[in-house]
């Protein structure tokens, strides 16, 4: 689990500094996966983006990145229909999880994607953290709450990741925020601290890419 801290250390301009050189680094897709036997070996350390379908997944791995058509967006709930992953630069995984909540898609199919997204979640030794993404204008829904919930069961850690927080008024944010650590801090596994982010604006995108880099294989170790 992040310390608090760590959670400080997020504005230090050492880590953010560390955080930009990290996602400078190349970034490659590595595979698409809607079967586990076909998950590449485990190698380097794996941060695994979820959410509620539509949330915004895509837009924040690539605005992460810098590189507007890595991760494919729609507007379509459900358009990410396996696992995604990323190699950046040789030193961390960046895994495009499908959504969860509603989806336009076919019941037995959505079902077969959260199966095999709790399956990775429970399973992958190289996992080591899941940020879980939440759109700012609508809060925790019960699904967000449900899949929290799930990770710290299987002892995954995790980091709220606010999105789209360019559409909510600041007092409003301010006070979500507040209410959100307030919760987070009786959950198992939960970072003490939310990230707010905006993929439009480039809004927290700094924090989050400081937050990435202190898990990431050292620069000079990178490993395959």
């Amino acid at each position: 689990m992040l310390a608090i801290a760590d959670q400080e250390r997020l504005d230090d301009p050492a880590v953010l500094e560390a955080g930009r050189r990290l996602f400078a680094q190349p970034c490659d897709f590595v595979a698409g996966v809607a079967d586990l036997a076909r998950l590449p070996p485990s190698g380097l350390p794996e941060v695994a983006f979820a959410g509620r379908s539509n949330v915004g997944k895509s837009s924040l791995i690539n605005a992460l990145t810098g590189r507007g058509q890595l991760a494919r967006t729609s507007q379509t709930p459900g358009r990410t229909q396996q696992i995604n992953l990323f190699d950046l630069g040789a030193r961390l995984i960046l895994v495009d999880l499908p959504g969860y909540g509603f989806a336009q898609a076919p019941k037995p199919k959505v079902d077969a994607w959260q199966k095999l997204v709790r399956t990775y979640l429970r399973g992958r030794s190289s996992l080591v953290r899941a940020c879980v993404l939440v759109d700012a204008r609508h809060g925790l829904k019960e699904a967000d709450r449900g899949f929290m919930t799930m990770l710290g069961e299987a002892a995954v850690a995790y980091q709220l990741v606010l999105t789209k927080v360019d559409q909510v008024r600041p007092v409003a944010l301010e006070e979500l925020i507040e209410s959100l650590e307030a919760e987070l801090a009786r959950k198992p596994g939960a970072h003490p601290g939310v990230v707010a982010t905006s993929a439009r604006e480039g809004t927290g995108i700094e924090r989050l890419r400081a937050a990435l880099a202190l898990l990431a294989t050292p620069a000079g170790e990178a490993r395959r």
